[in-house]
């Protein structure tokens, strides 16, 4: 049994809930009689009630993200149903800004806001010490000797008449008051899911999409402590890291210290994966990045517009011959995993503006290129184009562009349907040698887009295809819409299906595959089981 819970529904089962963690080490004297329970949005919210409700808690904590906020609001409601005693705590990045305009802060007890990292201890403190002072089960009026908001039984839930949770505003924590997690990922954690760490906290720039451009200043955690943490995980047997750090590589001598730091003590299996800012690679991190072996380092590199106007709407700073130097050199010298990101439906880029972009990353052939929907993130500024270029989002999360006066809904609607066929096709690495074939010599963006729209066609889905019905609509389009070679295209497809595991040769592909074709795919070194999850 514990008197607090801390819980969350992450996105999938190989993510743990790093602020969760967070919240437990810093308890103080009450983090004997706290419990962590992690759950993913697979989960039914009413039986993560149950498990919940089964510790019997004075405070339950639910960490509130754009991926679980609807099953989050869920919870949150039926807990203050079937146990209205029980004291909720929110918080997290989806409930920090726009507070009053949320159900689930109108349900709930109190709202966190910012980094709670110590405020949530707080919180807690002041409840179970009025409890034991009062012999009351109603939570104290004041926190923080802050007046809050009381929440009435039955609160009308208009934001005018919004009589919801009493709202605790964060101070921003500084990393020596603060008490790393990091024993606390146990072993089943280390053997599943993607260990988390973060070196800084905190971004420079001012991108209006992002909700780290309201995260100012950058913070470092003492390089010392955050060193002798990573030990102690290495240790207990880590191999894989993910660093959550919004710009890994602003702070140079940090970085490189970090980099000397795993260089010196690399094992087969380690894999390290930053988030860089693209244009600053200087040749005092290049010197350390060429040292790492193939598929130890994982960068994600935002890139988001090639387009110098739409970056300047924004407020996105970014020296974009610099990117291409970058990432040529990336591609070419080093064994670095580059995982690049683009946005769809940026104010004041068109189609064709995206397409050249998008050409013009995949000519510096990383790895992986992300297309991502542009969100309208609770806080952000990017609503202050809304009236100029029409940007119209969906109400309910994840928040994605639905259609802007550049690009219309039926237009928006295909591109989405690009993005997640080319996560299909070219991210996952199936289709290695299959998918230049899909362009040639063309514009990667135009002829992908036709590819996308005639496998909507074919398909009538855009998830759950089998890996060999894939391949055999590639392969079908490959010949009857490119008119491509069958025994060239079903070469290059047999070889992608040997790649990926598979030793029985489809029927598709037999008429065109000679008697000797092998049936061993070449083994070669990718990235490990759990960086799949990584991004």
């Amino acid at each position: 049994m514990a008197d607090i819970v801390l819980t969350t529904l992450n996105a999938k089962f190989a993510h743990a809930a790093f602020g969760l963690r967070y919240l437990l080490a810093n308890l103080g004297e009450l983090r004997s009689r706290a419990k962590i329970l992690e759950f993913d949005i697979s989960q039914r919210p009413v039986d993560v009630l149950e498990s919940v409700l089964a510790e019997r808690p004075r405070i339950v904590g639910v960490g509130v993200y754009i991926w679980n906020v609807d099953q989050a609001t869920r919870l949150v409601a039926d807990l203050k149903r079937v146990a209205p005693g029980v004291i909720v705590i929110v918080g997290g990045p989806e409930v920090s800004y726009e507070t009053d305009q949320q159900e689930i802060a109108r349900l709930t007890d109190y709202v966190v806001t910012g980094e709670a990292d110590l405020a949530f201890a707080n919180v807690c403190r002041e409840i179970l010490q009025f409890d034991q002072a009062s012999g009351g089960r109603q939570p104290p009026e004041r926190i923080d000797g802050q007046e809050q908001t009381t929440r009435g039984a039955d609160a009308p839930r208009s934001p005018e008449t919004w009589q919801g949770a009493r709202i605790v505003a964060a101070e921003i924590p500084q990393f020596a008051e603060i008490e790393l997690p990091y024993d606390l990922y146990d072993d089943r954690d280390i053997a599943h899911r993607v260990i988390y760490v973060e070196a800084s906290r905190g971004c420079p720039f001012t991108c209006e999409f992002c909700l780290s451009s309201l995260d100012i200043p950058v913070r470092q955690v003492p390089l010392d402590k955050f060193l002798d943490a990573m030990q102690r995980l290495l240790d207990r047997g880590v191999r894989q890291f993910k660093f959550v750090d919004r710009t890994f590589n602003l702070n140079l001598k940090v970085s490189r210290e970090i980099l000397s730091f795993f260089l010196d003590r690399y094992r087969p299996e380690l894999f390290l994966h930053f988030e860089m800012i693209p244009d600053r690679l200087p040749e005092s991190l290049r010197d350390l990045i060429r040292r790492f072996p193939p598929a130890a380092l994982q960068f994600e590199v935002g890139i988001q517009t090639f387009d110098d106007r739409v970056a300047e709407l924004i407020s996105r700073r970014q020296d974009n011959q610099l990117v291409e130097a970058n990432l040529r050199w990336l591609r070419e010298e080093t064994g670095v995993h580059v995982h690049a990101d683009l946005i769809i439906g940026l104010p004041g880029e068109t189609v064709a503006a995206f397409g050249r972009g998008f050409d013009r990353l995949v000519s510096l052939r990383p790895q992986e290129i992300q297309v991502g929907l542009l969100k309208r993130l609770r806080g952000t500024p990017i609503v202050r184009h809304d009236a100029e270029w029409g940007l119209i989002f969906s109400p309910y999360a994840p928040y994605e562009i639905l259609q802007t006066r550049l690009i219309d809904f039926a237009t928006m609607q295909r591109l989405k349907r690009f993005a997640r066929y080319w996560d299909l096709v070219a991210n996952s690495g199936n289709f290695r040698e299959s998918t230049p074939l899909l362009w040639g010599d063309a514009s990667p963006f135009d002829r992908f887009l036709a590819f996308s729209d005639w496998l909507f066609e074919a398909s009538g889905r855009t998830n759950g295809i089998a890996l060999k019905r894939l391949a055999e609509l590639v392969f079908r389009y490959l010949c009857d819409e490119l008119h491509l070679d069958p025994q060239r295209a079903a070469t290059c497809i047999w070889h992608d299906y040997l790649r990926s595991g598979h030793t029985d040769r489809p029927p598709f592909l037999r008429p065109y595959l000679l008697d000797d074709a092998p049936s061993r795919a070449v083994v070669t070194k990718s990235l490990p089981r759990q960086a799949r999850h990584v991004v």
